[in-house]
């Protein structure tokens, strides 16, 4: 399998693979509490009522004076007939967010009650249902309904007939948040049996002649509750106790919604709702906050998962594809587009009725973001090394520098056609020197005059190619292009000159002999690349400007630098040459090719 095909099907796995384990995370729920708490704090917005909607708290002032609850019901029968004494001020709705179930030891106490809400007619008061399992026989089948009505605790029968009933039920989410409300049910033998705070709307409605808003879309029975406020926005301090003393003017309650249920602590009627996750709520002020929606006529539907699991899937892909090998200001901005584009569209979406999941694609593009600059890092990185460890003995730190800026593509099997100026350098007298030294001391003089090379070769920007025996080839304007490389080679050149004369000296000062160099320099075309197999290559240069160099070298006597006519034009009136015209052959030139020796160098 060809590399670059390994590389996409690895690329295709997993733009496949990724995206799905954050599908897969997302399925199992993972991140069902964390979304919930973003997705909350994104849509829950409070805002301002408008004092239509008023709740009277059955609260520590009145267990007080009342004692602990149970009350007397001639408590709740005294409020009533309080709220309803000015027939010019009474309220549109008064719901009692209480049960009544059966008779009370008091028989007075419980037709009093019935009476006065019964002479007021605008008066609900709540039921409450106990759900469990039950088998459903369908036909000749049978299935589990894990959500039945086994049964419904309702007003005592005189009451009952009284009033209007509205149920009470609330289950919160699976992390003990409610942000979902139960529309209707039924009720065997009974019937359908709507949401308090639903029948506390259509109550009011018909008090003041409107026409009911329309039922929310429901899912399983269920509906989104878009709070308004937060707890104690629709409560004015107003105790049950103060319309039993008679304390609040009942012109305050003129036309209003009146919800009077538990608030105070320790009552079981505490909720963390999805507008507040810190603070309780009390049931009663989620009531309100569900007739304040039912009047808005607002009710917006979570979308489909299976919609919203796709769209994160290719999201995911597409960033996936996007952050490979993306710069880091490029891959930050793609982040931050993509993660306000997605709050945008959660924002506009919510408006128009639609929920989204708010969490999943910020999060997911976030990791992926955080991955691909670790993984960009650690493979530029490795990259590095690898340029490094191909090049770092061989090229100077400025062309190492470039090597860097272009990583890997540096390190690809081929070649490319470029003009280079080549040199060659070989030891002249070194077979016979070697003869009559010891093996030690050869190595010591040779690795002098090969340190030697190398730091004319570098300090010149030049790319070293390789050792052969005592010889030392060079090359400039690759693997970067350089300004003047010609010039460059032949200073490398001449340093080596004058570099020999003083390791001369000292070498005939300690074994009694010397050596000098024979240098080559060429010019053209040849090509230059990472020559050999994937498992082995070498970055060297070949053809027939990199064997003329050779034959170049192999001709110069000790201390003296052979040019071709090309590097003479290059170099120009920069350098004083000597021309030896055809005397010299070149094995493999024709006849006329020009040889001249470099005298000196202007620096």
């Amino acid at each position: 399998m060809k590399k670059e095909t390994k590389e996409l099907l690895i690329r295709i796995l997993t733009m496949i693979l990724v995206p799905g384990l954050f599908v897969l995370i997302v399925c199992l729920r993972l991140l069902e509490s964390p979304d919930g708490v973003v997705s909350d704090a994104f849509y829950q917005k409070k805002t301002a009522t408008d004092g239509l909607i008023t709740v009277v708290g059955m609260d520590q002032r009145a267990v007080s004076e009342l004692g602990p609850m149970p009350w007397n019901r001639s408590v709740m029968a005294d409020a009533i007939a309080y709220l309803n004494s000015d027939p010019d001020n009474r309220p549109a709705v008064i719901a009692i967010d209480a049960l009544y179930v059966g008779a009370s030891a008091d028989p007075d106490a419980d037709a009093y009650l019935a009476e006065v809400c019964r002479d007021g007619g605008n008066v609900i008061v709540a039921g409450a249902a106990s759900f469990g399992s039950s088998l459903v026989e369908n036909g000749d089948d049978y299935s589990l309904d894990t959500r039945a009505v086994l049964a419904f605790d309702e007003p005592y029968e005189e009451l009952h007939e009284a009033v209007t009933i509205g149920h009470i039920n609330a289950m919160t989410d699976d992390d003990g948040i409610m942000r979902h409300a139960i529309l209707q049910y039924e009720v065997p033998d009974i019937g359908t049996v709507r949401s308090f705070s639903r029948v506390i709307y259509e109550k009011y409605c018909a008090a003041v002649g409107e026409t009911p808003l329309p039922d929310p879309e429901t899912s399983n029975g269920f509906f989104y509750i878009p709070y308004s406020t937060v707890g104690g926005g629709y409560y004015d301090n107003i105790s049950i106790i103060d319309l039993v003393n008679w304390d609040v003017d009942p012109s305050f309650f003129a036309g209003k919604i009146v919800l009077i249920g538990p608030y105070a602590a320790g009552m079981q009627d505490e909720y963390r709702t999805s507008i507040d996750h810190a603070a309780p709520t009390y049931g009663v002020e989620i009531q309100a906050n569900l007739v304040e929606a039912f009047r808005k006529g607002f009710f917006p539907s979570e979308v489909s998962n299976v919609l919203q699991l796709v769209i994160l899937f290719l999201v995911c892909a597409a960033m996936l594809l996007f952050f490979r090998d993306r710069r880091v200001w490029q891959a930050l901005a793609g982040w931050a587009a993509v993660c306000g584009l997605w709050l945008l569209i959660c924002l506009f979406a919510y408006r128009a009725g639609h929920i989204l999941h708010v969490l999943w694609v910020p999060l997911f593009v976030t990791i992926l973001f955080v991955a691909s600059v670790a993984a960009n890092y650690i493979r530029a990185q490795r990259e590095k090394r690898r340029v490094e460890n191909t090049f770092g003995h061989y090229v100077d730190p400025a062309v190492m520098q470039e090597l860097l800026s272009k990583g890997s593509d540096a390190l690809e099997l081929g070649g490319k056609l470029c003009d280079i100026a080549v040199l060659f350098v070989d030891v002249r007298g070194f077979t016979t020197m070697s003869e009559a030294l010891d093996p030690p001391t050869v190595v010591e003089i040779i690795n002098r005059y090969l340190t030697l090379t190398t730091e004319c070769i570098m300090k010149n920007h030049g790319t070293l190619d390789k050792f052969v025996g005592d010889c030392t080839m060079a090359f400039w304007n690759a693997p970067v292009t350089q300004e003047d490389p010609v010039y460059l080679a032949c200073c490398a050149a001449m340093d080596m000159v004058e570099g020999s004369k003083a390791v001369g000296e000292e070498l005939m000062q300690r074994f009694g002999r010397t050596v000098s160099f024979g240098i080559g320099v060429n010019w053209g075309p040849a090509v230059v690349g990472n020559i050999g197999a994937p498992l082995r290559m070498d970055y060297t240069a070949i053809g027939d400007t990199v064997n003329t160099a050779a034959r170049l070298e192999a001709n110069a006597p000790g201390g003296t630098v052979y040019i071709s006519r090309a590097v003479a034009d290059l170099l120009g009136d920069r350098a004083k040459t000597t021309s030896l015209g055809g005397t010299i052959k070149l094995k493999g030139k024709a006849e006329g090719f020009e040889i001249l020796t470099l005298d000196e160098l202007k620096r």
